[in-house]
């Protein structure tokens, strides 16, 4: 099935299942990385952790930087038609370029006027987040400034909150509302107050490859599945029925 065929299929069911998935204690839950290309890690982390009671959460970025974009994001679609309830892909900031258009953005690049209207408005339906009964909250960048966590499932695209969601970094260091590269910059004092309005214990995301694997006092864990950056391929694993009192408590797998 090619990749225009799935994309047109999906479209629906991401309408359907909104902004901000609800994970349950009953599952196993794995939450990957940024992918960007790298299709072998997409086939990894189907066979490492593909398994019938296993969620899986990818953190958005499956496009652009790598040489298999397109199979890529077939792949993971193709999957979350055949397992909607098991398999969720969230908005990153290369899946929002029919929203905000960045370079260099390859995969973009390459396809068609046809292609680009076909693709663009799917991904733009994509879920930002998803929470997990334990206190976890996984999405791509940073947490969004809003009142309470269902807030999230109404932040409109293009808004303020939106670019924290997919483009926002965090920092130990002095914290500028927006870093050198114009992308949303917060430290300690925002994911703190963040935290705590919405509810959560531990933020799960990807999208800054130059992010500590472990931030804020081990609540906050970026990860990355993909060579694009030269980084470690791995995922984080959250057993059925575990609690979380920091990022720690789950299990890094390599890919």
């Amino acid at each position: 099935m090619a990749l225009k065929d799935v994309v047109r299929d999906i479209e629906p069911l991401l309408r359907f299942q909104g902004r901000l998935i609800r994970l349950h204690r009953s599952a196993r839950v794995a939450f990957i990385g940024d992918i960007h290309g790298d299709l072998d890690a997409v086939d990894r982390v189907f066979s490492l952790l593909g398994s019938p009671d296993t969620v899986l959460v990818f953190l958005g970025d499956i496009v652009d930087r790598g040489p298999a974009s397109s199979e890529c994001l077939e792949r993971i679609l193709r999957a979350k038609a055949e397992r909607p309830d098991h398999v969720f892909l969230l908005m990153g900031n290369h899946e929002a370029w029919g929203e905000a258009t960045f370079r260099p953005a390859d995969f973009w690049g390459s396809l068609s006027d046809a292609e680009t209207a076909l693709i663009a408005p799917t991904l733009l339906q994509l879920p930002y987040a998803a929470q997990h009964e334990s206190g976890i909250l996984a999405l791509h960048g940073a947490l969004p400034d809003v009142c309470a966590l269902d807030d999230i499932a109404r932040v409109p695209l293009g808004s303020s909150a939106w670019r924290d969601i997919t483009w926002g970094d965090w920092t130990d260091r002095r914290a500028e509302r927006e870093s050198g590269s114009g992308r949303p910059c917060y430290g300690l004092d925002e994911f703190s107050t963040r935290v705590a309005r919405l509810g959560i214990r531990v933020l799960v995301r990807s999208h800054q490859p130059d992010a500590p694997r472990y931030l804020f006092g081990d609540r906050c864990l970026t990860l990355f599945t993909s060579h694009a950056y030269g980084a470690q391929r791995q995922a984080a694993v959250l057993p059925k029925g575990r609690g979380v009192r920091t990022a720690r408590d789950l299990e890094l797998i390599e890919i």
